[in-house]
């Protein structure tokens, strides 16, 4: 069983500290247990408990009405809204209770329904992408066990992995119009959901796409390049480099690629304000990826996602 401090739970449930200590003591909501040095601590009911109610609360439901309510009736609200709330904060608090209930339907639920309603491009910039950040945070704290942040991410790679092979294939009458990339991770590299997507994001433009996966050697990218001949490279580096220079690792990368064109992106590629060159394009973010396909295409202005 977990144990949580207040400051657990404000970072879980989005819920000022000073908050909770009011809703304990005026209306009852959690009994923390304390210490043998009097400090206030919360086990995993607490915590599911607080979600819920926190869940209800930022949807407009006043603290009074749910603090009135049954341990079931809170449940049965917090199902019902869950699938249809589009609300930003709502869809952040659904989801962590979905993790730290290790949840598959809830969790799918929110998801297919945001999937529905606004296309899986948008529920993964706009859902998925922020709850990815709120994850990290939660890691970093040790609000969350590391089997919790697996079960998601890989409900969330299955996401992706499916929406990529809903996209139909490219036609051959059309291979001669389209370009050809080839994606994947340097050694060293994990961040493979930022990749999966990436995946989707050119092969739902019509291109065709590559995909050799993360901890990929440089010898294995030329090996793939020999046969495919991509017009351009895609890469992230973010774990990696942190203490030599990334700088060396590209002009490896334009020295030994110089027909096709490289774009690179991740945190240590934007923090050591690497130089382009000629085969060589910066993209910064995700937004800056989808501008990117979206101006190769020709797609009108007024489409591009800012």
């Amino acid at each position: 069983m977990a144990i949580y401090s207040i400051k657990d739970l404000e970072n879980l449930c989005g819920i000022k500290a000073h908050t909770i200590r009011i809703w304990e003591t005026r209306y009852n909501i959690i009994t923390p247990q304390r210490t043998k040095t009097n400090i206030r601590y919360y086990q995993d009911e607490d915590l599911k408990h607080l979600l819920n109610i926190a869940f209800l609360n930022k949807n407009g439901i006043k603290i009074s009405k749910i603090a009135k309510m049954s341990e079931k009736e809170i449940a049965e609200r917090v199902a019902d809204m869950s699938a249809v709330t589009l609300e930003d904060n709502a869809q952040m608090d659904a989801l962590t209770l979905s993790m730290i209930e290790m949840d598959e339907y809830k969790f799918d639920r929110i998801i297919s329904t945001n999937i529905q309603k606004i296309g899986f491009e948008r529920t993964m910039l706009e859902i998925i992408y922020p709850f990815l950040d709120k994850l990290s945070l939660l890691w970093l704290t040790g609000s969350i066990y590391p089997v919790q942040e697996n079960f998601i991410s890989c409900l969330i790679r299955q996401k992706i992995i499916a929406a990529i092979d809903a996209v139909p294939p490219t036609q051959a009458k059309t291979k001669k119009t389209t370009k050809k990339f080839v994606i994947y991770l340097p050694e060293g590299e994990n961040q493979e959901l930022s990749l999966l997507l990436i995946h989707y994001l050119i092969k739902s433009r019509k291109n065709e796409v590559i995909y050799l996966g993360p901890k990929i050697s440089l010898q294995d990218v030329k090996d793939a390049c020999k046969v495919y001949q991509p017009d351009f490279i895609f890469t992230m580096v973010t774990e990696t480099y942190t203490k030599t220079p990334v700088q060396t690792y590209i002009k490896t990368l334009s020295e030994t690629f110089p027909n096709s064109q490289i774009l690179l992106s991740g945190y240590q590629v934007v923090v050591q304000q690497v130089k382009s060159s000629d085969n060589i394009t910066i993209v910064a973010s995700i937004n800056d990826m989808i501008y990117f396909l979206n101006a190769m295409n020709n797609t009108p202005p007024s489409k591009l996602i800012e």
